[in-house]
C-alpha cells in the first residue's frame, strides 16, 4: 500500500531486496530488466508448482478478454485462465503466486465468486475487499508446529506494533520460528523499487515441523495448504478484525539500512491506534 505519509524511493534497484533475490533465484530469473512473458510462466507453472501444475489455471494473454463482459474472476473460475498482461511485473509476479500457492489462490477465487453469486459484482463486498487486499498485499508468517509458543511472542508483539520488539530484539526468531512469506504480488512488484511506507497485512498459519527441513518447493506446499485452511477457518476474511499491517522493510534482513534511526521512524512503524481492536489470529494455536 502506498496510503502511509512517508513514502519516498529507497533507489535499490541495482540490488535486488532478500525476498526477490530468493525468488528469483527459486524460479531462475536473470534479471529485474524484463518481465517474464506469458509462455515463460506457464512453463514456470509446469515445473515449479507444489501441485506439479495440476492446480494452477493456464496464463494467457489480456488483450483476447478486451471485449469479454465477465469480471476478472469470474473469468478465472470459469475458463480456467488467468488475463496477463504482457511485459507486466505486477501480472507476472501474481502468476508466480499462483504457482506458489495454487491451492490458496483457488480458494480465494471460490470466495469471490460466492460473493459475486449472493450480492453481484458490484459494489465489492466487504469481504472481497479484504481478500482483494490480502491477494495484493499479504504476507504469510508460517509457524512450525513446535515453535508455536515462542511464535506467538513475535506475532503479538507484530500485533500490538511493538516494532522495536518485533524486529530487533525477536530478531533471532525471524527464519528460525517464523518464517515469513510474500503472498501479495503487488508486494513483490513494489520491492522492485522499495520505498518507505510499503506495509503489507500478515496472516500468521501453522506448518509441519518437517517444514525446516525440506526442499522450497515442499515448504511452499505445506504453506499453501496451511493458508488455505486459515482462509477457511476464517470464512474467507469475513471479519475486519483479523488482518494486521505488517511493515515489510522492517523484518530483518529485508533491507540493508536497519539501524536504530530507521526503526524509530513513527511515521512508517506506526503506533497502535487506542481504538484498535484485537486481531482475531491470536494466539495462534497448534493443529
Amino acid at each position: 500500500m502506498k496510503s502511509v505519509a512517508v513514502s519516498h524511493s529507497l533507489n535499490q534497484s541495482a540490488s535486488l531486496t532478500l525476498p526477490l533475490r530468493s525468488l528469483f533465484a527459486y524460479f531462475s530469473l536473470q534479471d529485474a530488466k524484463n518481465a517474464p512473458d506469458i509462455a515463460t510462466l506457464n512453463q514456470i507453472a509446469r515445473q515449479f508448482s507444489p501441485l506439479a501444475g495440476s492446480e494452477v489455471p493456464a496464463f494467457v494473454n489480456a488483450e483476447q478478454f478486451e471485449h469479454d463482459p465477465r469480471y476478472y474472476e469470474i473469468i478465472v473460475a470459469e475458463a480456467g485462465q488467468v488475463p496477463t498482461r504482457q511485459g507486466s511485473w505486477h501480472d507476472a509476479f501474481n502468476a508466480m503466486i499462483w504457482t506458489l500457492f495454487p491451492t490458496s489462490k483457488q480458494r480465494l477465487n471460490q470466495y469471490h465468486i460466492a460473493d459475486i453469486n449472493t450480492f453481484g459484482a458490484h459494489p465489492r463486498t466487504p469481504r472481497r475487499n479484504r481478500l482483494t487486499h490480502f491477494d495484493e498485499c499479504g504476507v504469510v508468517l508460517a509457524v512450525p508446529a513446535s515453535f508455536v509458543e515462542q511464535g506467538n511472542q513475535l506475532l503479538d508483539a507484530l500485533a500490538h506494533h511493538h516494532w522495536t520488539r518485533a524486529f530487533c530484539e525477536l530478531q533471532q526468531d525471524w527464519y528460525s520460528r517464523v518464517y515469513p512469506l510474500v503472498f501479495g504480488h503487488a508486494i513483490y512488484e513494489m520491492l522492485l523499487n522499495p520505498f518507505i511506507g510499503l506495509t503489507a497485512k500478515w496472516l500468521a498459519v501453522v506448518v509441519p515441523d518437517e517444514f525446516t527441513q525440506v526442499s522450497v518447493q515442499q515448504q511452499y506446499q505445506m504453506a499453501d495448504y496451511s493458508l488455505e485452511q486459515r482462509l477457511v477457518h476464517f470464512d474467507g476474511l469475513h471479519s475486519k478484525h483479523i488482518l494486521k499491517p505488517l511493515p515489510v522493510l522492517g523484518i530483518p534482513g529485508w533491507l540493508e539500512m536497519q539501524n536504530n534511526a530507521f526503526y524509530s521512524n513513527t511515521e512508517y512503524f506506526r503506533p497502535l491506534s487506542a481504538n484498535a481492536k484485537p486481531t482475531l489470529q491470536l494466539p495462534l494455536i497448534p493443529v
